[in-house]
């Protein structure tokens, strides 16, 4: 029989895996949890594209704010009040890093903040309309990111 190649490095015991995951869901939010949010009208978050102006008429979450990170220093303080707002960060997806640098942009300005994950593309990708310039548009569920039937995974 073969060493693993899993257990090469071991797991992290209990303590310190529990802690580890524990500060990944303080600063990250998922597609499903966003979108839970929103639709609910949940108080105590907005959600920021800080995407280009091409890319934001090109497809944003209905309800989201739009100021790219370039911005972020000069226009959130006159858009988002740190002490009663979570700032929900997003960019393109999971390939690119820009809603990790707002995310830090906004938390040097004093503002909680969490990146959501995936991005606008996991958000289409999950079915969830979303705004163009043109108007509302959305596209069907892949099913290699949600259930085809478009309710929550439930994890």
């Amino acid at each position: 029989m073969s060493a693993s190649a899993v257990l090469t490095v071991p797991a992290a015991t209990p303590a310190e895996a529990a802690a580890h995951y524990a500060a990944r869901l303080a600063f990250e939010a998922d597609v499903s949890d966003v979108h839970a949010d929103l639709a609910s009208g949940a108080p105590g978050v907005v959600v920021v594209d800080t995407r280009s102006e091409v890319a934001w008429n090109q497809g944003h979450i209905p309800g989201a704010v739009h100021i790219p990170t370039a911005r972020i220093a000069e226009l959130a303080p006159k858009l988002i009040d740190p002490a009663t707002r979570t700032v929900v960060t997003y960019c393109w997806g999971p390939g690119c890093n820009g809603a990790t640098r707002a995310a830090l942009a906004f938390a040097l300005l004093g503002h909680p903040v969490k990146e959501m994950l995936g991005g606008f593309e996991y958000w289409v990708r999950e079915g969830f309309a979303y705004d163009t310039a043109t108007g509302p548009e959305s596209r069907p569920v892949d099913d290699l990111t949600a259930p085809r039937s478009g309710i929550s995974c439930a994890c």
